[in-house]
């Protein structure tokens, strides 16, 4: 057997780990559920114990692994998780607190509003090419400063999902540059460099990480990281990225026009650019090849939201719910629901935005509930799509990737709201997969143009659901201004409710 690349990848609700060898075939895998590992203290808040849950998963995925290797030499490993997140680290590289989440941690309204005002947005997006979001790191950081000033002070580095596992691994400090253009407003996304005035602003006497591709090799597996994880010590360790990132690259998505559409715990979207685009309600990103870009887009909740109501209803199994949804006709008989049940991210980005399921009677059931949630996904989809598609970038292939790609019901309603034809490859092992491609490049056993893609199926819109579908999403898309001023007062009333009452003296 020839040399093997392992990939590892850090995300929401689990961790995964492939070993492939140079021709993209699977090797060994290995799986880390862990489904209560991410904290939600206060609503709008997401936390994960760095060291607890992304090292721990590091490292004992790359012991099952090398264990798997049986005897074949890994030229380079490669890293990808969720974010961006905020990992503040001691001089021992101990986190000094939970590592703040991406986009669905909603902590620092008043700072992104704070932060705007002070460079202004045309600037911020002029430097950034996107608004300062809840997906942005520079104003957690910045809330940290300000709320947690004792914490602030013991910290010495910080780091993303990613990043931190490549510290611990190799001792470099790093950041890939795809990150680091989503942590606005730190990073100036044509310059390819951190924008020293703003750091400094924000982030003060933290250094900034050195800045490198995401395939480039960081550094070596050190001494002390080898035997923790089973890995030779000098074996090459990628840059990493962001999971949903290395998820593209596994599938393929590299062209200008390709799309790819994650089913995960929140549905994603990344779509691969011919030019740098700017646009005020999407994250638009350096890639993660050198001299690309991408446009990309978030919603707070799907598979989180699906995953909710399967326990609001006994912990029915997945196959019931999809069975009895399938039953129910287009358009939920009249229900409709905006699936904000976490504040939303694109295209809104309101942390107070509230779930709100409309048109409810007797007569409906739990299979009604089910499909409502797979259809208001999927108008969330089209809405988001329609910024995405633009006649600069139109959007000319849509990728389906995800477990929520595999029952089939979900994507088949996603392709009838949107009238959109998607491309489900045959295999979709995930962002790991991706990790190993990297890796695979950047130690030079593959050229850069390799693609490991296997087609697959295709889901084409189903014409007699369109103008049921057209008619709900004009439905969907005025439902949240008309009830925003009392979703607002409501969320106002969560924050309030869950602050702890001071003990009595």
């Amino acid at each position: 057997m020839g040399p093997l690349l392992l990939g590892i990848d850090l995300g929401t609700a689990s961790s995964k780990g492939v070993l492939v060898d140079a021709e993209g075939t699977v090797r060994a895998t290995a799986v880390r559920p862990r489904p209560h590992s991410m904290s939600m203290p206060r609503p709008g808040w997401a936390e994960v114990d760095a060291e607890q849950v992304w090292w721990r998963d590091v490292t004992s995925i790359a012991a099952e692994l090398t264990g798997k290797a049986d005897g074949a030499p890994i030229a380079a490993v490669c890293v990808s998780g969720v974010g961006p997140c905020l990992v503040l680290c001691d001089e021992d590289d101990q986190p000094v607190r939970p590592a703040i989440l991406y986009g669905i941690d909603m902590r620092a309204t008043a700072e992104i509003e704070e932060l705007t005002g002070r460079y202004g947005a045309d600037k911020v997006l002029d430097r950034c090419a996107t608004p300062i979001t809840s997906q942005a790191v520079g104003p957690k950081a910045l809330w940290v400063r300000r709320h947690e000033p004792a914490v602030w002070a013991r910290a010495r580095r910080w780091y993303n999902s990613s990043s931190y596992v490549v510290r611990r691994l190799t001792g470099e400090y790093v950041i890939d540059h795809h990150t680091a253009s989503q942590c606005v407003p730190l990073y100036d996304i044509e310059a390819r460099r951190w924008h020293q005035p703003w750091y400094d602003d924000i982030m003060g006497e933290l250094p900034a990480p050195r800045l490198a591709w995401s395939m480039e090799i960081a550094g070596t597996v050190t001494a002390a990281a080898a035997r923790a994880t089973g890995l030779a010590p000098g074996t090459p360790v990628c840059a990493g990225t962001v999971d949903a990132w290395a998820e593209a690259a596994s599938v393929g998505v590299r062209a200008p026009g390709d799309l790819m559409l994650m089913y995960g715990s929140t549905m994603f979207f990344v779509q691969v650019l011919r030019d740098l685009a700017r646009h005020p309600q999407l994250w638009n990103t350096a890639g993660i090849f050198p001299d690309s870009y991408c446009l990309a887009a978030g919603m707070a909740t799907s598979g989180s939201l699906t995953d909710w109501v399967r326990q609001l209803v006994g912990d029915v199994p997945f196959e019931t719910l999809v069975e009895e949804a399938a039953q129910v006709p287009a358009g939920c008989d009249g229900l409709l629901l905006l699936p904000y049940f976490a504040g939303e991210r694109t295209p809104i980005f309101d942390p107070d935005a509230r779930g709100v399921i409309a048109g409810l009677t007797l007569r409906h059931g739990r299979g009604h509930l089910f499909r409502a949630v797979y259809e208001g996904i999927a108008f969330g989809i089209r809405q988001i799509l329609g910024l995405l598609d633009t006649e600069a970038n139109p959007v000319r292939r849509l990728v389906a990737v995800g477990g929520g790609t595999q029952g089939g019901l979900w994507t088949q309603i996603v392709s009838d709201v949107t009238g959109r034809r998607q491309e489900v490859p045959q295999v979709t092992i995930g962002a790991s997969y991706g990790d190993a491609l990297l890796a695979a490049i950047g130690s030079g056993l593959v050229p850069a143009a390799t693609d490991w893609t296997r087609p697959g199926r295709l889901i084409e819109p189903d014409p007699a659901a369109r103008d049921t579908y057209d008619t709900l999403f004009a439905h969907y898309t005025s439902l949240y201004p008309s009830t925003r001023d009392q979703v607002h007062a409501l969320a106002r009333l969560q924050r309030a409710a869950a602050v702890p009452t001071p003990p009595a003296e």
